[in-house]
C-alpha cells in the first residue's frame, strides 16, 4: 500500500472516488481502499434509476422544496438548499464533462430525463437503468489516470485509529484527540498493519446488509458507522431506513431492485387478485408516493391478505420495457418473468440508511481528521425519508467539496511530530465460519422482524435487548479470534444494528421511514 498518505478514503463509491479525484488534483496523495475484490462492488455502481441533474423546467427553490417534503419536514434546511443551489451543476461539470459520463439523450441530443416518487418535474439524468455502473466506470477511469490515485481492494479498516487512544507517545492522551488513520486487514493474508494518514475518510456506504431482506450488495454491513460509533462519534437519525417499495420477490435473485423509474414510466402496484390499491392509501400521488409510504402501503397489503409478494403492472408503460430497462427486463426474463407481458412479483427491502455519521457537506466530523461522506454521512439532507436520486447527487457534491478543501485540511492537521501506534497483535485461534453465519443471521432476523417497515414500542424493546446480549458475545468472539472479514463484518452490523434500534426505540413519534403502529 501507498505509505504515508495525505488522505486515506475508505469506500469506492461515487463519493469516495469523486473525493479522491478532486483531493488528488489539489496536490494531495490519496490512498482509497475498498474491501471487497473489486471497486465496483458497490451500492453506486447498482444504482439504477439515476441522479438529479440540471433540467429546464427545474429550479434551486422548487428541488429543496421536494427534498425537504419527502424527508418528512425533518431535513436539516440549510444544507439542502446548498445541495440544491450547487450540486446539480457538478453533473455537468463532474460526471459529463470531465469524467465522459454516458447519459441518454432523447432525438433531439437533449438529456433524457426522468422522473420518480414525489418529485415534482422530470430531473433526473440516466443511462436506462444502468447508471450507477455508468456513473462508477467513468470515475473509475479517471481516478485510474491520476498518478496521485493509488487504489487497493481487497484492504479492509478493521477500526479507526486516534491520536489519544492509539499513539506510542504517552504525551499524546493530553492533546487534542483526532483520527490519523485505521488499522487495516489484508483479506486475503489475514494480516493486519496501521495506515497513518493526517486525513482518513469514511466512505463506507450504507448498512442494508443488518436486514434479512436488502436491495444492498454484500458489502453493505455498516462498518463506518460501526468504526465511528466505537471511536465516540455522533451517530444521528439512525431510525430512519428507507425500505425501496420494489425488489424482485424470486430465490435466485434476492437482492435485484425494481426501479422506482419503472413506476416513473407508468408502472402500477396491484394486488395477487390484479386490483390496484395506492389510490387507497395516497389517493393524489398513488405509485409515486414517497418511498416510505408506498413501502408500508405494500407491507399493509401483504399482512391484510396474508400473501408473500405483491405484483408490479409494467404492461401500462408508455415505453418499450426492453429499451428503457434493459437490465431489469434481462434479470425478469431470466428469473421466468416478461414484463411487457405479465406482472413482476415484488416486496419492499432494507435500501438506504439516511442516518449516519453527523457530518457538514464538507465530510468534517467532530473528530478532526476525519471525514465522513456519502451514505455512512447524515448531513441532515435526507431528513426522515431520502428523495429517490438524491443520495447520488450528495455523495457526489460532499465527495467533491471535501476534495476542493483537502489541502487546506491537510495544513491545518500538521504536526510537528509523527505519530506511531503499536503494532496489531492477532489471537492465534481461527474464527468459527458456522458462528459467524449463526450470528449474522439472528441480527438480520431479529432487525427485519422487529425493527422494520412497520414498528411497535414491545417490538423495539425485544430487539435492543436481544441485540445487546448478541453484541455482548460476539465481541468476546472477536476478541479470541484471528480477523477475517467475514468476522468484522459481522462484528460491524451488530453493532451498527444496536445503534438503529437503540434510537428507534427512543423516538416515540412516527415520521418518515420510522413508522409506529402501536
Amino acid at each position: 500500500m501507498k505509505a504515508d498518505p495525505d488522505v486515506l478514503i475508505l469506500g469506492s463509491g461515487i463519493a469516495g472516488l469523486s473525493a479522491a479525484i478532486t483531493a488528488a488534483e489539489q496536490g494531495l496523495e490519496v490512498l482509497v481502499l475498498t474491501k471487497a475484490s473489486s471497486f465496483g462492488d458497490t451500492n453506486t455502481a447498482l444504482a439504477q434509476g439515476g441522479i438529479v441533474g440540471p433540467a429546464p423546467e427545474d429550479s434551486a427553490p422548487l428541488l429543496a422544496q421536494d427534498i425537504l417534503s419527502a424527508g418528512a419536514g425533518l431535513g436539516y434546511q440549510r444544507a439542502v438548499e446548498e445541495l440544491s443551489q450547487k450540486g446539480p451543476e457538478l453533473v455537468q461539470s463532474v460526471l459529463i464533462d470531465q469524467c465522459r459520463v454516458r447519459f441518454a439523450l432523447d432525438e433531439s441530443g437533449h438529456p433524457d430525463l426522468a422522473q420518480e416518487g414525489a418529485h415534482s418535474v422530470r430531473r433526473i439524468h440516466h443511462w436506462m437503468d444502468r447508471s450507477g455502473q455508468a456513473i462508477h466506470d467513468g470515475l473509475m477511469a479517471r481516478a485510474l489516470k491520476l498518478p496521485r490515485v493509488h487504489m487497493e481492494a481487497g484492504k479492509m479498516a478493521v477500526d479507526l485509529l486516534t491520536s489519544c487512544h492509539h499513539s506510542t507517545d504517552e504525551q499524546d492522551r493530553y492533546r487534542e484527540n483526532r483520527a490519523i488513520g485505521a488499522y487495516v486487514l489484508d483479506v486475503e493474508s489475514g494480516e493486519v498493519e496501521p495506515v497513518l494518514a493526517p486525513l482518513t475518510v469514511l466512505a463506507t456506504g450504507g448498512a442494508g446488509q443488518v436486514f434479512r431482506h436488502s436491495s444492498n450488495p454484500a458489502v453493505a454491513t455498516g462498518d463506518g458507522i460501526a468504526m465511528a460509533y466505537r471511536a465516540g462519534l455522533s451517530i444521528i437519525n439512525a431510525e430512519y431506513v428507507q425500505f425501496h417499495p420494489t425488489t424482485l420477490y424470486h430465490r435466485d435473485f434476492p437482492n435485484f431492485l425494481i426501479s422506482e423509474a419503472v413506476r416513473g414510466e407508468g408502472a402500477i402496484l396491484v394486488n395477487r387478485d390484479g386490483e390496484a390499491f395506492m389510490d387507497r392509501y395516497h389517493p393524489k400521488l398513488k405509485d409515486l408516493a414517497p418511498r416510505d409510504e408506498v413501502s408500508r402501503a405494500i407491507y399493509q397489503e401483504m399482512e391484510k391478505r396474508g400473501d408473500s409478494h405483491v405484483l408490479l403492472d409494467a404492461t401500462r408503460m408508455h415505453v418499450d420495457p426492453f429499451k428503457r430497462f434493459p437490465a431489469i427486463s434481462d434479470t425478469c426474463r431470466r428469473a421466468g418473468v416478461d414484463m411487457s407481458s405479465e406482472p413482476i412479483p415484488v416486496v419492499p427491502a432494507a435500501h438506504y440508511f439516511c442516518g449516519g455519521v453527523k457530518a457538514s457537506l464538507d465530510g468534517s466530523t467532530s473528530l478532526p481528521g476525519l471525514y465522513a461522506i456519502g451514505e455512512t454521512a447524515c448531513t441532515g439532507v435526507h431528513g426522515a425519508n431520502r428523495l429517490a436520486s438524491v443520495s447520488l447527487l450528495e455523495g457526489l457534491y460532499t465527495g467533491v467539496r471535501f476534495g476542493q478543501e483537502a489541502s487546506g485540511y491537510r495544513e491545518k492537521v500538521r504536526q510537528s511530530h509523527r505519530y506511531a501506534v503499536p503494532d496489531w497483535v492477532s489471537p492465534e485461534i481461527e474464527s468459527d465460519p458456522a458462528h459467524i453465519h449463526n450470528d449474522l443471521s439472528s441480527v438480520q432476523g431479529l432487525m427485519w422482524n422487529y425493527v422494520g417497515i412497520s414498528r411497535t414500542r414491545r417490538r423495539l424493546q425485544r430487539a435492543l435487548a436481544d441485540l445487546n446480549y448478541l453484541n455482548h458475545r460476539i465481541d468476546r468472539f472477536y476478541r479470541e479470534a484471528r480477523p477475517s472479514r467475514a468476522l468484522v463484518e459481522m462484528r460491524n452490523a451488530a453493532l451498527t444494528a444496536s445503534v438503529i434500534a437503540r434510537s428507534a426505540s427512543t423516538n416515540g413519534r412516527s415520521k418518515g421511514c420510522h413508522y409506529l403502529s402501536s
